[in-house]
């Protein structure tokens, strides 16, 4: 590799000018990278924005995952939360650390996953801008925002009793592909990657799940339009964020086991589904199906998860901070 193929051969500018080509731009930019800031329309007046960082070594290893990827995932990770709000993902900004040795080719399959996973996940929705800078640890920001389209936000915290609690998408996917990673595509200790490889095209559902995974993310909208009272995306596992859920709203969620599937589907983290509580009067729409119902909370242990009517205080789910191990989860 020449000096021509890597970041601090080519500089900034020509590094830039290989990757805003394949980025897609937003159905709503009015104006687009080039200036100090971009200017994106927001037709509702209001707007949502969230952001997530993808770091090397917590949240990905380079040997499991392509450059592709990490931009699907990148892109797929904050949609998810656009959509939890019940807004309809419009715009991204995308900031990108590198080591100042990488290949220019690292950031165009970045690029190139962002696009492809926009065009899948958010037809017109796109990068609108960011920013480019040099660390020892690759690492990958991203700002998203979303159009409520004249409608209040759907909230956490607006379960209410007797509430229906449904998801749209998979449960504990991720998660399996994530133990299977550990398990069997590490060698001599390290991550590998034609182990990986290898992996991948035995069970391509699970590992594809962890890696590059397709949230349901129209479904947010058609959940706000449903009348939904509570949403929120599922990043950290199922039983971790229904807690979130019942104590932002001051309830009890009472899962179904049987409609669960398993104690991973419970505990697993990174599927980026959707939780959201209906009225239960109001019919569920196709994309979400029945897990459970919200029932007041118990006097003496206070809002949380219940499973088939017994408190679940098991600590599953993905915490950066809790017992952080080196691993990525």
């Amino acid at each position: 590799m020449t000096t021509a193929d890597t970041l601090d051969g080519i500089g900034e500018s020509a590094t830039l000018a290989r990757i805003f080509p394949r980025l897609p731009a937003s159905s709503l930019q009015l104006l687009g990278p080039g200036d100090d800031c971009a200017v994106v329309a927001a037709p509702d007046g209001r707007f949502v924005v969230t952001t997530d960082m993808m770091i090397h070594g917590p949240d990905f290893r380079l040997a499991w995952s392509s450059p592709h990827d990490l931009g699907w995932k990148a892109a797929a990770s904050n949609l998810a939360d656009v959509a939890a709000m019940g807004a309809v993902p419009t715009a991204l900004v995308v900031a990108i650390a590198a080591p100042a040795t990488s290949p220019v080719s690292l950031l165009e399959g970045i690029s190139d996953g962002l696009r492809d996973g926009l065009a899948a996940l958010a037809p017109g929705c796109g990068v609108v801008g960011g920013d480019l800078s040099v660390s020892n640890t690759l690492t990958i920001t991203v700002t998203a925002f979303g159009d409520l389209e004249g409608r209040a936000p759907v909230r956490r915290s607006g379960a209410r009793i007797g509430d229906v609690i449904a998801v749209a998408g998979v449960l504990g996917m991720a998660a399996a592909g994530l133990r299977l990673l550990f398990a069997d595509a590490v060698v001599g200790g390290e991550p590998d990657a034609t182990a990986a490889a290898i992996l991948r095209a035995r069970h391509p559902a699970l590992i594809s799940a962890q890696l590059a995974p397709t949230p349901p993310i129209f479904a947010g909208r058609i959940a706000a339009l449903a009348g939904a009272t509570a949403m929120l995306d599922l990043s950290d596992g199922l039983a971790l964020d229904a807690r979130r859920m019942a104590r932002a709203s001051g309830v009890s969620i009472n899962l179904d086991s049987g409609a669960v599937g398993s104690r991973a589907a419970l505990d697993g983290g990174e599927d980026h589904s959707l939780l959201a509580a209906f009225g239960a009067e109001a019919p569920l729409p196709a994309e979400f199906r029945r897990i459970g119902v919200v029932q007041a909370a118990d006097p003496g242990h206070g809002p949380g998860v219940l499973v088939d009517g017994q408190p679940y205080d098991a600590l599953g789910g993905w915490d950066p901070y809790a017992g952080w191990n080196g691993e990525t989860g």
